[in-house]
């Protein structure tokens, strides 16, 4: 079962939307150096398990490795597997050096690197797994076959027909969100009440990995908290690796010295938006691995992936009600069905008694 984090101002009736450590949620978190730059470009990782199938997980745009936590949780007590999130190019705590090259060429290249630099190369059967563009980044990366251990693919939310026609809202919705954060706790509160991610627990660990502190260089950045403040802020260098939130840190930002702004700027990576959908239906039915598609609603199933849904060439599993953020939203849902996907296809063992029963749609 995940974790329950229970605080007094909970017990009194009111949210609590202070922030979780990774702690909570992985066994590991390291700093791994891959890819053929002299200079090593470091992609931030966590890992948990010792055992089974290399869980892969990637994340969807603007999030984090850290919107896995409360999924890694669920799945590890269902199978026993082994699970690496890890921070996408130009997201949370990763550092490389073309950070807005956001091309599926170059992020599928991103995942082979690193799992070659964590296991050499023979790693342990990999089943990838991701989330919007995570899952699109999946499915290429399964596609070109730089994984010759991939055993299993799952894509949550990613239908190239509704991505492509919903494309044109994204900007919208990057100018109507708010640009920065008093705190921490601010933001997470946010997350919850706007929707973006509805599970307090998920919001708590993962709004971490999508905001930053950055150092206030006018005080009047405090006075619109949701103005813009790119030109007001420079980063801050001081940040801990335990991002879990620190109490001299709310201090501090009470003291009118900090902000909170997104870590990626994604409106930047427009040009890359069409790649990163344009083909993936035709590309995840021909990958010739046992799939499974994890959706938030039926109405967002295109032509080619009906056509090859009824014609079996892939499990299926919608999960309503629960908005774009599935595994965040419903991490125990979303877990039985991974772990039902794996255990029907062989690729691990039932970690306890794990009904393989779910009414899969085939």
């Amino acid at each position: 079962m995940s974790c329950v984090h229970v605080a007094s101002s909970e017990a009194a009736g009111e949210p609590d939307y202070s922030p979780v450590s990774w702690r909570e949620y992985f066994d590991r978190m390291e700093d791994v150096s891959a890819g053929p730059d002299a200079n090593g470009d470091v992609y931030r990782i966590y890992t948990a398990g010792d055992d089974g199938p290399l869980l892969v997980l990637l994340h969807g745009g603007g999030h984090s490795a850290l919107s896995w936590a409360v999924f890694t949780t669920a799945i590890g007590s269902r199978v026993s597997c082994r699970v690496l999130a890890m921070d996408l190019r130009g997201h949370g705590d990763t550092l490389v050096h073309h950070r807005e090259d956001f091309s599926t060429h170059t992020m599928s290249s991103d995942v082979a690197n690193v799992i070659r630099a964590c296991y050499g190369e023979t790693p342990p059967p990999i089943v990838l797994i991701g989330h919007g563009v995570g899952g699109a980044i999946a499915v290429h990366t399964a596609s070109n076959m730089v994984l010759p251990t991939a055993t299993g693919l799952v894509v949550i939310d990613v239908v190239e027909g509704s991505a492509t026609e919903a494309l044109h809202s994204i900007q919208n919705f990057l100018k109507e969100r708010p640009k920065s954060f008093k705190s921490m706790d601010h933001a997470i509160e946010w997350s919850v009440n706007s929707g973006q991610i509805t599970n307090l627990e998920s919001a708590k660990v993962s709004m971490v990995g999508q905001i930053k502190r950055s150092e206030v260089v006018e005080e009047a950045a405090l006075d619109d908290p949701v103005g813009p403040v790119t030109d007001v802020v420079v980063e801050g260098n001081g940040e801990s690796d335990d991002r879990s939130g620190d109490k001299d840190d709310e201090v501090r930002l009470s003291e009118g010295q900090s902000v909170y702004v997104w870590r990626v700027d994604l409106s930047k990576s427009e040009k890359y938006w069409d790649g990163w959908f344009r083909g993936t239906s035709n590309l995840f039915l021909a990958c010739n691995l046992p799939k499974l598609m994890l959706l938030a609603g039926i109405d967002r199933l295109d032509r080619d992936l009906t056509i090859g849904q009824m014609q079996g060439r892939f499990m299926m599993q919608v999960l309503p009600p629960s908005g774009h953020a599935v595994h965040e939203n419903k991490p125990e849902k979303v877990a039985e069905a991974v772990a039902s996907f794996l255990l029907r296809h062989k690729l691990a063992e039932a970690r306890r008694e794990t009904s393989s029963s779910n009414s899969f749609t085939q």
